[in-house]
């Protein structure tokens, strides 16, 4: 599968910076191209899942699954700057038009700068531009406010996922705004 060749970038809106202080870090984000960047991704995966959250057995678990190696998942990574520290993943669901966001990761040391969001808008501008319709994603219950933020909505109530409860969201791809960067 083609994977989506436009760039996503926002300027972090940072608290206390004034313009005499260095600028802020550009968020990009783009879909895996190499494997130092897909290592990457799945090592931020990794270190947010397993170690930070205690999933998939822990430190020592796998966060990974079949649709690591399915051709039609899309690997995302979001940088600050050249620094890789972001992942999302999304892929095609089995019902035409529907696709899944999932394993979205921020390392620690960088939350502060939102790269959250532009990681969520991309994968779903991303599935959009390929013919989505609708995309599903579980979310633990203190992002679902980010989420609502974004425009998804909650679909039914609490369940378990990777063993800890999670609500699903979803969002309509073809009323998903175009979040790209505009000529200055």
């Amino acid at each position: 599968m083609a994977e989506p060749s436009f760039r996503s970038s926002a300027t972090a809106s940072l608290p206390g910076r004034s313009s005499g202080t260095a600028a802020a870090p550009l968020l990009a984000c783009e879909a895996v191209a190499t494997e130092a960047e897909r290592c990457a991704h799945f090592r931020i995966r990794h270190q947010v899942f397993a170690i930070e959250l205690g999933l998939f057995g822990g430190s020592g678990g796998d966060d990974t699954d079949d649709r690591d190696e399915d051709p039609e998942t899309i690997h995302v990574i979001g940088r600050a700057d050249e620094t890789i520290c972001g992942t999302v993943r999304l892929y095609p669901l089995a019902a035409p038009g529907r696709w899944k966001g999932d394993r979205l990761a921020v390392l620690a040391d960088y939350r502060h700068l939102g790269l959250g969001a532009p990681l969520v808008r991309f994968a779903v501008r991303s599935a959009g531009l390929l013919g989505g319709q609708e995309m599903e994603a579980f979310i633990q219950p203190v992002n679902v406010a980010f989420f609502r933020w974004l425009g998804w909505r909650p679909a039914g109530g609490l369940v378990d996922y990777a063993g800890i409860p999670h609500q699903r969201m979803l969002i309509e791809l073809t009323a998903a705004p175009d979040w790209s960067p505009t000529p200055g």
